[in-house]
């Protein structure tokens, strides 16, 4: 695919902030004996991420706003687009050396996701998407799974942690949906559970307590892929309520159904 002028930004970006995130995994993965020290380390590594990304997207287009998870917002000389940023989704895998991470870049504009880059360098995988165009995995068009029953079907999740008050929601959401699937998966990675519902790894997704810099590119990836994108609230909005709930189509409504209650 030949994306656009602003969607080759994004994926140069993501790979020159790959590239310094994988030198700094390596790094980790010798300190993990070491609890604060590799937690000192890998806060030192998302910052550089940003910095680097920051320098590469505003670089290119200096009058857009900006949204990152480590830097916050900042307004731009364009009210109508706005870069939004995580320069590491999946922080606790790269602090225990697992291998499940990635960079997510979303572009918004008035209002609307308009394109999205999902990288995960310790696998060299690249999803993204533009507006009309369908997504990508690579060089490979990506499609939503075609599965149509949810007992053959595999969700994603995350599960709160370090006693988040969204626990019982939570356990309440698995005691519907386990019974009624093949699986869920909890792996640590918004954006790259958001990116395998897109490539047809997972049939489905949700997940409450997110941030913009979060979802914001794998919205319109699952959606270019063919997929339905809601909040779990149906009159809500995923970036500002922080929520998600996706599937292929077939298996949409069934699903979202369990997951309301």
């Amino acid at each position: 695919m030949v994306g656009s002028a602003n969607l080759n930004i994004m994926i140069k970006a993501a790979r020159k902030a790959g590239r310094s995130l994988v030198k700094d995994f390596r790094e980790v993965e010798n300190l993990q004996v070491s609890m604060k020290g590799a937690g000192d380390f890998v806060s030192k590594a998302d910052i550089a991420a940003e910095a680097i990304l920051k320098e590469e997207l505003l670089g290119a287009r200096p009058t857009y706003g900006w949204l990152g998870e480590e830097g916050g917002g900042q307004a731009g000389e364009d009210p109508t687009r706005r870069w939004i940023v995580d320069p590491l989704d999946g922080t606790t895998n790269f602090l225990h050396g697992l291998p499940h991470w990635a960079i997510s870049i979303a572009l918004e504009h008035k209002g609307k996701i308009v394109s999205g880059v999902i990288y995960d360098p310790a696998k060299d995988e690249m999803f993204f998407a533009e507006k009309g165009e369908g997504a990508w995995m690579n060089d490979t068009r990506i499609r939503v799974s075609g599965r149509h029953r949810m007992i053959e079907s595999i969700f994603a999740t995350g599960l709160p942690f370090g006693g988040r008050s969204d626990l019982p929601a939570t356990l309440q959401d698995l005691a519907r949906i386990m019974p009624t699937c093949a699986g869920v998966r909890r792996w640590g990675s918004a954006a790259l559970d958001l990116a395998y519902v897109a490539a047809g790894r997972y049939e489905g997704y949700w997940e409450r307590r997110l941030n913009a810099w979060d979802v914001a590119a794998g919205i319109i990836i699952v959606k270019e892929a063919g997929g339905f994108v809601q909040a779990i609230n149906p009159e809500g909005s995923v970036l500002e309520d922080g929520e998600v709930i996706c599937s292929n189509e077939p298996i949409f409504d069934q699903f979202s159904k369990v997951i309301r209650g």
